[in-house]
């Protein structure tokens, strides 16, 4: 049985809704579906009441809703008593960054930190973006940054995290040059001679993002998937062997764009993304860290300057 099984029956029994908790657990609603039927199998019992609507609890879900609340209030308990033990630990702040800002965009924020807000202790955990928001709903960092844009909107309830901007990112497909400077693959293709792409692994948040730029172009797009993963610089590496285009954050590519060896595959297919950082709302009974609200109060005072 593992604790996310409880976390999701606990927000199915608040808000009696399977789709609804779907989209606060940042899952489908199929595999949200699956996760509480293993947790039925692993009871033994139906705990929810599927021939009524709104979804109610049975009696055993009514048990184990109770049960399960004490359980996870125990377990942040003993995580909390645990994470005091480690005085030095209070000074890092913790972030949980997907791995395309983890390894370009968040070096230099970081720097540019420095000079003005002063020296600060970071743990970074790189995740997919999917990874890092569940770590923020799931109280394992101090801080989220990640990508935002109004066509894949993440449903943080606004009423329990705060967000601030940090700017903006470009999204945009990129490949290696030809021998006279020019792009080796130039969208959007022809028919019958479809571009190497490459892509995104399903389910990623930035494959998600390329799908949405390629169905609002104007013009036909012809590629053909050769290759996939869902690291930005796994795709870059391919790019700069000469494999097909690929899409990328413009911060991932920029020593590559000044030393000529990548170049713009296709202007008019670009997106402008958010850059954003999130925080759980603190609560009377949870102090955050000093060091992390310091910083928090600190991004909020220059977003409104």
């Amino acid at each position: 049985m593992e604790t996310k099984w409880l976390e999701d029956f606990v927000s199915l029994a608040d808000t009696r809704s399977f789709s609804r908790s779907a989209q606060l657990r940042h899952v489908t609603q199929p595999a949200f579906s699956r996760r509480i039927q293993a947790l039925e199998a692993w009871a033994g019992t139906d705990l929810v009441d599927r021939s009524s609507y709104p979804t109610r609890l049975t009696p055993a879900g009514q048990t184990l809703y109770t049960q399960a609340l004490e359980m996870l209030q125990g377990l942040q308990s003993t995580r909390a008593m645990l994470r005091g033990h480690s005085s030095a630990g209070q000074d890092f702040i913790e972030f949980a960054v997907p791995h395309s800002l983890a390894f370009t965009f968040f070096p230099a924020w970081v720097s540019s930190l420095r000079e003005k807000f002063g020296p600060m202790k970071s743990r970074l955990i790189a995740l997919n973006v999917h990874d890092a928001v569940l770590r923020l709903v799931e109280g394992s960092c101090d801080l989220l940054m990640t990508y935002h844009h109004d066509s894949q909107p993440f449903q943080l309830d606004p009423d329990r995290y705060e967000m601030v901007s940090l700017g903006q990112e470009v999204l945009a497909p990129f490949c290696r040059p030809n021998a006279a400077g020019e792009p080796a693959f130039s969208l959007p293709g022809a028919i019958g001679h479809a571009l190497p792409y490459l892509g995104y692994a399903p389910g990623a948040y930035l494959g998600r993002m390329v799908e949405f730029i390629l169905k609002q172009s104007s013009t036909t797009i012809h590629l053909d998937r050769v290759y996939e993963t869902d690291m930005a610089e796994g795709l870059k590496a391919m790019a700069l062997e000469g494999h097909g285009i690929a899409f990328l954050p413009i911060s991932n590519v920029k020593k590559e764009l000044r030393a000529k060896k990548l170049v713009s595959a296709g202007s008019h297919l670009e997106m402008t993304l958010e850059l954003r950082v999130y925080r759980e709302r603190p609560a009377s009974k949870k102090v955050p860290k000093a060091h992390a609200q310091a910083l928090w109060a600190y991004l909020q005072s220059q977003n409104q300057s």
